[in-house]
Formats: structure tokens, sequence, C-alpha cells
């Protein structure tokens, strides 16, 4: 944020909270901090009267040395611009914060999150509870004093692997139960599992209904699993629904069976060694994780790839976002039943935009293509020519192929039109992002509403629909693959000669202390990495605002009122990836 933004911004808040907002001075920081009691009141201010309707990204931060627990919100106003960023510290022995989730609903997983993660409690908050840990866990492993099983070291290279280069493995040395921390008395033979007991008290378990609610028959209600394991989960994936007959009362997405705490890791390796696992977030999605993360760093090294780099990046970026959709349509027609046919017709595409991410950067899917300052090499030979028939001649045809098969088919519309409605200003307040957003008439694009890389200087559209049912969250798809063919004929006819990387290539770069936050329009909406540096290789603070997990906040909402058949349907609209949603 400028200095002029900023004043801005800090004017009304100073103005009506002079006792309980100060901005944040600390070297490398921005933003303000907000007194814990008065965080409620400044938060409804903001929204209500600044116009920071859209509550992205809630980030713990556990700052070990200074005895304190920090909670970061970055709010955005949907007519656009740049970030509100409050504050709010507490003594990390006993973090405790006044939960948004009645003036922001977005906040209700990222709450959820920080609680499990790093033992920030959230007074007020409607369901707190573990969200990627099970329930009997013990401890909050983003802690920076926790240590997992087998834990080696803080930091990486580790010793016994560079330089020296004497690798042994981890568990000869540490014997198996060393490091694992119990509750309490606690024994194996004695334990009873509070998870599932709890989550079904929560959703009511089987309640009869007074006089069938109106209707001929007196029905009961009864709780059911969809998932983890079936096939239209996308994934290892669970919800927990609440049915009266066919219709659903309640639901609740369980995830966490595939949480391998990607931020413990980002923050073990060296802030180099994160590229990579980023391509395993939403794996669909490589290149676009690689951008988020790189606007992040780059922020907090003060750097800018070189004009060709950035022309690079934007292709890479607008290829994957036609990959995306074409996946997400393929598949949904898949969970309607339509059993591959036309996933077939566009995986076909999606392979040949592949065989483009496999000539720039030696992998189909886990592409590790950015840097720090650039990318990692120049475009092959020919990868042009090869981008520019894609562009030019065969995938505008393949789409609207695409668009005649499905698009009018009755079945489709039947099963589409008017289901798992979200209302805009629904949308919204439960922070959804990407086509779901932009599905229910919300034009809001991070590409233009607060644009990065070369966007500002590109033609297109923010595509946008008004229904907000599953319909519409199909349709946008094939209209933003468009526009994504759009903006790559200009990217393909203003592509300049000279450098893709600023300096030389490094193994290790220096990050100057402070935080950056770097977000992109990602395929499935707002990527953001919140990245704290204290001036060592490692980051202190690796967080990854993930659309996947965020669009998730809303199932429950969407499918009230609808059928079970109805829940495949509107998971298969949100296009979720379970590597990005557990991470």
């Amino acid at each position: 944020m400028s200095e002029q933004e900023q004043s801005t911004v800090a004017e009304p808040l100073e103005v009506h909270f002079p006792q309980a907002v100060t901005p944040d001075e600390r070297k490398g920081y921005q933003g303000y901090v907000v007194a814990t009691e008065a965080l409620p009141e400044v938060a409804t201010y903001a929204r209500d009267e600044l116009g920071y309707d859209y509550l992205s990204s809630v980030t713990g931060v556990d700052y070990l040395p200074e005895g304190k627990t920090e909670v970061v919100y970055h709010a955005y106003r949907t007519a656009g611009g740049p970030a509100l960023v409050l504050k709010v510290q507490v003594p990390r022995e006993d973090p405790v914060v006044p939960s948004l989730v009645g003036i922001y609903p977005s906040a209700d997983f990222q709450e959820r999150e920080a609680w499990d993660l790093l033992g920030i409690r959230f007074s007020g908050h409607p369901n707190l509870k573990r969200i990627l840990m099970w329930e009997g866990f013990h401890g909050h492993p983003l802690r920076k004093d926790y240590q997992e099983v087998y834990f080696e070291a803080e930091n990486k290279p580790f010793k016994n692997r560079w330089p020296e280069g004497k690798v042994y493995r981890v568990e000869e040395k540490a014997p198996l139960k060393k490091n694992v921390q119990y509750p309490p008395d606690f024994t194996a033979e004695g334990w009873v599992p509070e998870g599932d007991a709890a989550l079904y008290a929560g959703m009511g378990q089987v309640v009869a209904a007074e006089g069938g609610n109106g209707r001929a028959l007196n029905t009961d209600q009864i709780v059911v699993n969809l998932g983890p394991q079936h096939p239209s989960t996308h994934g290892v994936f669970r919800l927990v629904v609440t049915l009266e007959g066919e219709t659903i009362v309640d639901l609740e997405p369980v995830m966490g069976y595939l949480h391998r705490n990607h931020e413990k890791i980002g923050e073990r390796n060296t802030f180099l060694m994160n590229m990579p696992y980023t391509d395993r977030l939403d794996y669909i999605c490589a290149m676009g994780n690689n951008f988020g993360y790189s606007l992040a760093v780059e922020k907090l090294m003060g750097i800018t790839p070189p004009e060709r780099a950035e022309y690079i990046r934007v292709m890479m970026a607008e290829l994957t976002r036609i990959v995306n959709h074409l996946w997400a349509i393929g598949f949904l027609l898949n969970d309607l039943g339509a059993y591959f046919t036309p996933a077939l017709y566009a995986i076909e595409e999606r392979e040949l935009v592949l065989d483009v991410f496999e000539a720039v950067s030696g992998s189909r899917m886990m592409c590790n293509y950015f840097r720090f300052g650039g990318v990692a090499r120049d475009l092959p030979e020919g990868v042009l020519d090869v981008v520019r028939e894609l562009v030019h001649e065969r995938l505008p045809r393949k789409v609207d192929e695409l668009d005649t098969y499905l698009t009018h088919n009755e079945i489709i519309r039947a099963r589409c039109v008017g289901v798992g409605v979200l209302p805009p200003e629904d949308a919204i307040a439960y922070g959804m992002a990407g086509p779901v957003l932009r599905a229910s008439g919300v034009p809001y694009d991070v590409r233009r509403a607060d644009p990065y890389s070369i966007y500002d200087r590109l033609d297109f559209d923010v595509a946008v629909r008004y229904n907000g049912d599953v319909y519409d969250r199909y349709i946008i798809r094939l209209d933003e693959i468009r526009q994504s063919l759009r903006i790559l004929e200009q990217v393909l006819r203003d592509i300049p000669e000279g450098e893709v990387q600023t300096g030389k290539p490094q193994y290790q770069v220096r990050v100057p202390a402070g935080e950056a936050y770097g977000r992109v329009e990602n395929p499935k909406g707002e990527l953001g990495f919140y990245v704290v540096s204290n001036g060592k290789p490692n980051p202190w603070r690796y967080h990854v605002r993930a659309p996947s997990f965020i669009n998730l906040t809303a199932m429950g909402e969407m499918c009230k009122g609808q059928k079970v058949a109805d829940v495949v349907a509107i998971l298969g609209s949100i296009d979720i990836v379970l590597g990005e949603v557990d991470r």
C-alpha cells in the first residue's frame, strides 16, 4: 500500500478510533494494529463505512521470541483497490481474539484453521473446533515450539545432507514415540474418539420432525455421510448431511484427510525450496501457484522481473486457467452422470496445453518454472508457434464445440438451472472467489481490481453471470476460457525479446525482513501467500490463502433445501482440489 493510499484509509480509522487503532510502525510492515477488544467495532466500521466488504484472508503468526501471537486480516473492497490490513496482537500463552464470523462469515473456516494449527481461540465463534487435524490431536503444530515425530532440525538444508552429504534415515536415530505428545493420563486402551461424537451432536443426529414439518408424511431427520471415500467428493473429503427424506436440512464439510501441514514444511524450507512445493497445492494449476508465491517474495526483495519474463508468466497463467476450466467442466459433467465422454473431450485439449508446459519446464503437472525475478529458462524454440496454433485455431474451435454439445442439453439444464443458488451478498460475505463469486453477479477479479504483472495493459472483460446457480458456474468457465484466449492473443502479439531473469540464477536468495502478501487471480479464485521474513534464509511465516478451502465455507448454505443428488452437482460446480483444501 502506498503512503497516499495508507493515509486515505488511516485518517477515518484514527478519527473514529483514536485510542484503538495505530499504524504498524515495524520496518517492512504495513497496516494497522487494533486493540483486541475493539476489533469487532473496527471491522464493522471498515465494512459498513469504508466499503471493505470482502474479508479475503485471516492469518495467525506465532512470534515466539517476542512472546506474542498476531492475527492478520486482509480486507478488500469489491469495487477494487488495495487491501486494508488489520492486526491484533495477544500474548502467545493464552491467545484469545474476538471472532469476526458474525461480521465476515468468510472468517469461519479460517479462524478454525488458526485455532487448530496455532492455538488461537476466537471468542464467540459459533463452531470453534479443529478443521484439518483430527479432534483427538494434541497440540497445535504451527506453533514455533512444536516439534513433530522424527523432528530433525528447525530449518533446511539439514546438516546431515548439505554440505557434508552424510545422509542417514532419521528414523534410525529417533525412537518411534519420541516427540509424540499425548494428553495427560492417555492410554491407547482407554481412548474414546471424540471427533465424530461432537460432529454428530452438532448435526442433530436423528431428530423426529414435528408433524412432518407441515407435510403429509411424518418424517424423521437422519444424519448420513457422503465420503470420505466417494468418487464424487473429488478426493478424500467428507460431507456430513442431515436429511429429511431426500431434502438437505443441514450440511457440514469435513476435511483434513490429506493434510500434511504444507505451511510447516514451508517454514522449514528456504524461500527458493518452496517453489516446487507450491505446485502440489492445486496440482492442476502449478504455474498459477508459482505466480502467487513469486509475487509475495518479490515484494519483500523489492525486485521486478524483466518484460519478457512478465509476458511468459501471464502466458503460462492464462494457459493454466484454460487447463483448469476444461478439467472442471469435464468433471462437472462426470458428476452429473455423463460418465467420462464430455470429460475426455476436455482432457484431450488439456493434454495439448500440458505439452507446452512440459516443453518449457520439463514437467506436465509439477512445473516448478517460476523464479524470484523471472522464470527458470526461456521458451524453447518452436513453443510460440505451438501456442499460436492452439490459441488462434484449435482451442477456440474446441471450446465452441463443447458449448454446442453441452450448454443447451436438456438434462444439464434440468440438473443445474436453479440449483445451489448463492446470492451476490452471500457470495461476498462468505469470501467466495473466482468463477463461484462472479457467477453470483459480483464482477470481482484480482487481475482488474488490484492488477499485478502486466494485466493493467491487457484488454479483456471480467466474465460475470447473475443467477448464482450451478448452471451459471458452468457457463462462466466457458466465458473465462474465451477471455483467456483473448489475453493470449495480445501476449503472443506483443511479447518482447530479452532476458527472463533479474540478475543471475541463484540457489539461495537474500530476503529482507518484513511482511508481504502476494495474490493472483488463480483459476479457482484468489490465491494469496502471506510471507514474513526475519532476514534469515527460511520464512518465519508462510501462509496460503487457498481458494478451494475458503470456497467451501458456503457449501452448507448452498445445499440447504436441495436434494441429495444436487449436493454432488453443487460440489462439482465449486471446483475444489483437495491438495489445496487440506494443504
